[in-house]
């Protein structure tokens, strides 16, 4: 078995800026055992428990995708929706960085559904389809099928509800999460200190609002879960999507 070394270390995480909390009239107590100090009036995390915990997950995801279990990172706001998208496509996994559609698990027949009109519309516009329409329908069908591609685009190849979600930032994904809990799936989360830790599986504390604390966090995710794949034996996901 490949030995699990992700070389994550306090040092650079706190190189990336994730130890910058919220001021401390926003915290969430929950997060107090995450928080090291204070200054000028911004809570300080405590970058060994995000490392150790960015480990943790890293863990998590090599062995999940060494069995060909299926996950979606999500993350949609505008600092971090394309690192969330390069890293689903080099690992070939699914990602929604545009919006999370309400019941998009908890309500997987509904999904399928919409995924099923995406494909169809998708491969109308392939084939040349949209062409031989009327221009008014052709221009109906076409900003569907945009539509679509927002919202679906980085899940159209998930056949079933997810085995794990990797969430970004927990108060942008608060839907997403809740049904996570619903259906018990396992999630992994970036917990800033204005966050609630403990309905997260993992949590990871760190700097959601910033650019380079969730590229670093993504970056050995992305790593551990491509090392997971190389190392399976069940026949390679097909992922990610044509989403920006």
């Amino acid at each position: 078995m490949q030995q699990k070394n992700w070389n994550i270390d306090s040092e650079g995480m706190m190189g990336a800026g994730i130890h910058f909390g919220h001021q401390t009239q926003k915290w969430n107590p929950g997060m107090s055992p995450y928080i090291s100090t204070e200054r000028k009036g911004v809570h300080i995390l405590d970058p060994t428990q995000t490392a150790r915990l960015s480990s943790e997950a890293c863990d998590l995801v090599f062995d999940a995708a060494a069995e060909g279990k299926e996950f979606p990172t999500v993350g949609t706001k505008y600092q971090v929706a394309d690192l969330v998208a390069s890293a689903a496509t080099k690992s070939r996994c699914h990602y929604v960085n545009e919006k999370w559609l309400g019941g998009m698990s908890t309500n997987w027949s509904t999904t399928e559904t919409r995924l099923r009109r995406f494909q169809y519309l998708q491969n109308g516009e392939d084939t040349g389809g949209f062409d031989r329409l009327p221009k008014q329908e052709a221009a109906i069908l076409k900003r569907q099928l945009f539509k679509l591609n927002k919202c679906l685009g980085g899940i159209q190849y998930m056949s079933d509800s997810p085995d794990i979600v990797i969430i970004a930032d927990q108060h942008e994904q608060s839907i997403a999460l809740k049904e996570c809990i619903i259906l018990g799936i396992p999630t992994i989360c970036v917990v800033d200190t204005d966050c609630d830790p403990d309905p997260v599986d993992i949590p990871i504390p760190g700097n959601d609002d910033a650019r380079s604390p969730i590229r670093r966090i993504s970056d050995k995710s992305t790593l551990a879960i491509c090392k997971g794949r190389s190392n399976s034996k069940v026949p390679e996901l097909t992922g990610g999507g044509s989403n920006n």
